[in-house]
């Protein structure tokens, strides 16, 4: 990296900060801290929600997949994600907003209490917690990563470097912050990524490279799924991203219960969806084509970095890198207002044994558990290598362990699933974790290595399906639900107003 990069780094980063003091000017209490008053529009809320679904992961992780396997990656994973939001649009994005109206949430776990009970909620709160910690950790490890090969900065001092400027303008502005930066590095983002694919055409001989690379390339990089990406993992991943997209991440169902009105909600999951088709198609076509430019790469982690320090000159390799960090310190920075939201909310009231904290020692919580979860999960971030790497700690750890957490949170929304009480989600989230437990004892190693080509999904799928399973057969079996569940329930699915009781 030349020194017009690093000025056009550090501009990004200092702007960064720059709206984060900005939009301190907006949270005067814990409900703008949290869910920015419920007056997010569609457009920033949709702009964000996409923003906060991916990182760095994707320029070093999914890149190494993208050289290695070609396009499969788009299918099971963009693709994923954009036909979940569809088939979750009409049932899950107005629920949310109805929450925040009805029983003035600022915490996606808060209703939890009334659908189900305080211990289920505990129970949900605190291994979320711990789960988001690892799921943050390799962000930064991703992000230090691409800093270290653009410009040989060592691990600790990329994960200070962009940790630093996210818990600023994280603990600054909250979700307004985080909403705003999205937008600025979505914008960002737009035109390094563009300026990436013109380079790319231009190296391979113009727009023609667009449907001719596929004829260069190996004949399975144009396959939808092949290899350990198979149908079978890609529709286990739906179900995945069915869960974690529609709300089951709780930073996403923030964007939800940040927008004013139900049908405002829906219109940014429509627009998270639509970004979800187009965007990664321009996004990866320089990693599909990376094999082509360097086809004696050793590392695929670093394809994205040798491609924008071959291709462009300094300036727009710090615009380029800016956009990578964008990714990062949107999904990071909005990891952590939800997790501060849970912490605030729904754990330290029952610690502090039912003694309400006023809404000004709510924001300061807040901030200072915010602080505190970056700063964990940055030092988690030195350790990535333990866990599998990125792709270990994005893909199998975080996709095995989201589904039995997020199986009640989701489903208890619905009214099919009204019978599974507290039993059904306690029980689900267990036997989603012994199921993950169990195939990662090294007893199940040889048995996975029998199914090589279906290890992926089955260290993802089991879990999740053994989660669901418990939860609608203990549902079936013993049903239960009280009172206050059923018009809880109720109002949500509902469009008219009913009386349900306000959360404490």
């Amino acid at each position: 990296m030349g020194a017009s990069a690093w000025v056009v780094l550090g501009a990004y980063f200092v702007l960064m900060m720059a709206v984060g003091c900005w939009a301190r000017k907006k949270v005067k209490n814990a409900s703008d801290f949290f869910t920015a008053g419920g007056t997010m529009p569609w457009w920033l809320s949709g702009i964000s929600h996409h923003m906060s679904g991916y990182s760095s992961a994707v320029f070093v992780g999914y890149a190494a997949l993208a050289y290695t396997s070609g396009i499969t990656v788009y299918f099971w994973w963009a693709g994923s994600i954009a036909l979940s939001l569809l088939f979750g649009l009409a049932l899950f994005p107005a629920k949310w907003v109805r929450m925040r109206q009805r029983l003035h949430v600022i915490s996606p776990l808060e209703y939890l209490k009334i659908r189900y009970n305080l211990p289920t909620q505990q129970l949900l709160g605190w291994s979320g917690a711990l789960l988001k910690v690892f799921d943050v950790g390799a962000k930064w490890s991703a992000s230090a990563i691409l800093l270290h090969a653009f410009a040989g900065v060592p691990l600790l001092w990329g994960v200070i470097l962009t940790g630093g400027v996210t818990v600023f303008y994280s603990v600054m502005g909250g979700l307004w912050a985080d909403a705003l930066t999205d937008l600025s590095q979505f914008i960002i983002q737009l035109i390094a990524g563009i300026s990436m694919l013109v380079a790319t055409l231009l190296k391979l001989g113009g727009i023609s490279s667009l449907w001719q690379i596929w004829h260069l390339l190996p004949p399975d990089h144009s396959q939808p799924f092949h290899g350990d990406y198979t149908v079978v993992f890609a529709a286990t991943y739906f179900f995945v991203n069915m869960l974690s997209y529609n709300g089951g991440s709780w930073s996403l169902a923030q964007r939800f219960l940040a927008s004013a009105t139900p049908a405002e909600a829906r219109k940014s999951s429509l627009l998270s969806a639509l970004l979800y088709l187009v965007w990664p198609l321009i996004l990866f076509f320089p990693m599909w084509a990376s094999p082509i430019l360097f086809p004696h790469l050793q590392d695929p982690t670093e394809s994205y970095a040798v491609l924008t320090k071959t291709l462009l000159p300094s300036g727009l390799i710090g615009l380029v890198l800016a956009g990578l960090f964008a990714h990062t310190m949107a999904m990071t920075s909005s990891d952590a207002n939800a997790v501060s939201a849970v912490i605030v909310r729904d754990i330290v009231p029952v610690l502090r044994r039912g003694r309400s904290l006023s809404d000004r020692q709510q924001l300061l919580l807040g901030r200072v558990t915010t602080f505190s979860f970056l700063l964990i999960s940055m030092v988690l971030a030195l350790f990535a290598s333990n866990f599998g790497g990125v792709i270990g700690m994005v893909i199998l750890w975080y996709g095995a362990l989201l589904g039995p957490i997020a199986v009640p949170i989701l489903l208890g929304l619905l009214m099919p699933f009204r019978r599974s009480g507290p039993a059904a989600a306690i029980g689900s989230c267990i036997a989603g974790a012994l199921a993950f437990g169990i195939l990662k004892l090294s007893v199940t190693q040889p048995w996975l290595n029998d199914h090589a080509h279906h290890a992926n999904a089955i260290t993802v799928g089991i879990p999740l399906f053994a989660s669901f399973f418990t939860y609608v057969m203990i549902g079936i079996i013993s049903p239960s639900g009280s009172k206050a569940s059923a018009d809880l329930l109720a109002t949500l699915n509902s469009n008219v107003q009913e009386s349900v009781r306000s959360i404490p």
